[in-house]
């Protein structure tokens, strides 16, 4: 037996390295654990709404989503007791927005304002994100068309009010950023053209600055606002800047808006041109947004 084992002595102690060099190679479970991939985490519900009062938000519907919205906005408060503080009189918007892709989405609407019809297309260039792929930001494009429907668009009966000279323009680029669960901040540099205008000192293109933001108070309630500077408006135009303040309140598959503005219009041609009272004077207007989603497409 001895002799049997110092002649294949060094059979064994190759058997035990091999096993030996095996063990050391061979992971084990935490290490696999450990070596799975990672993911990149796309930031979501920056708003509840693809609008966060009047101007467009960094969200974006999902693909395949149908939103019916519905923008309703009373009269001015300086109307008086007469008027109910403006009750007794409104102005709205319907519209129809859908999610073509996780990235591309599109819209249209019509406004009692100017019995207007108007359609965007809302492109996201990029999307915040952590993990394997880190974005500190979401970049979105937008672009809209409207279409005035008034019998006398300018107010000017001499001017003959063609289809093309009822025809509006805007371009916006929104850049957002979800700080935290609760805080959501953005920037949308804007350009809107009208191709007719009502005098000489309006210009017919017009930028502006926008700011937007989001401050979450609890699971369903929400502090929206968003305030427009326009640029290159004429310095005695009485039109004022818009400034919007309202809540978020989310209940199920709706999301419920009550709000205060000092604009009539609700798409970013209006906001930005039409004659938007004083918050000073009391031109305030109380209003709401509701929106419903519906999933008509597979996901």
């Amino acid at each position: 037996m001895i002799s049997f084992l110092k002649k294949y002595s060094w059979v064994l102690f190759l058997g035990l390295l091999a096993s030996n060099l095996y063990a050391q190679e061979e992971p084990s479970l935490l290490d696999m654990l450990g070596a799975e991939e990672e993911t990149t985490e796309y930031t979501t519900n920056a708003f509840k709404s693809t609008r966060v009062i009047n101007s467009a938000s960094m969200e974006m519907l999902g693909a395949g989503v149908l939103d019916f919205r519905i923008l309703h906005r009373f009269g001015k408060f300086s109307q008086g007791a007469y008027q109910l503080f403006g009750l007794d009189n409104a102005s709205m918007r319907l519209a129809f927005d859908y999610g073509i892709l996780p990235n591309l989405m599109v819209g249209v609407g019509r406004s009692t304002n100017k019995k207007e019809l108007d359609g965007f297309v809302k492109y996201r260039i990029l999307w915040q994100s952590t993990g394997k792929r880190t974005m500190p930001i979401s970049l979105i494009w937008m672009s809209g068309m409207t279409l005035n429907g008034l019998k006398d668009p300018v107010g000017n009966p001499e001017v003959s009010p063609t289809f093309t000279r009822r025809l509006g323009f805007y371009h916006q680029l929104i850049i957002g950023r979800k700080f935290s669960d609760r805080f959501t901040l953005q920037v949308s540099p804007t350009m809107v053209h009208q191709n007719i205008v009502a005098n000489r000192l309006i210009p017919n293109d017009l930028y502006a600055v926008g700011v937007g933001g989001r401050y979450k108070f609890s699971k369903r309630i929400a502090l929206v606002w968003d305030y427009s500077y326009v640029i290159n408006r004429f310095p005695n135009d009485p039109v004022k800047n818009p400034l919007s303040v309202g809540f978020d309140i989310e209940t199920g598959g709706h999301v419920f808006q009550l709000h205060f503005s000092n604009a009539v219009g609700m798409n970013e041609r209006a906001y930005l041109t039409d004659d938007n009272g004083s918050w000073l004077r009391g031109d305030i207007q109380f209003g709401f947004n509701l929106s419903r989603v519906f999933q008509i497409a597979k996901h």
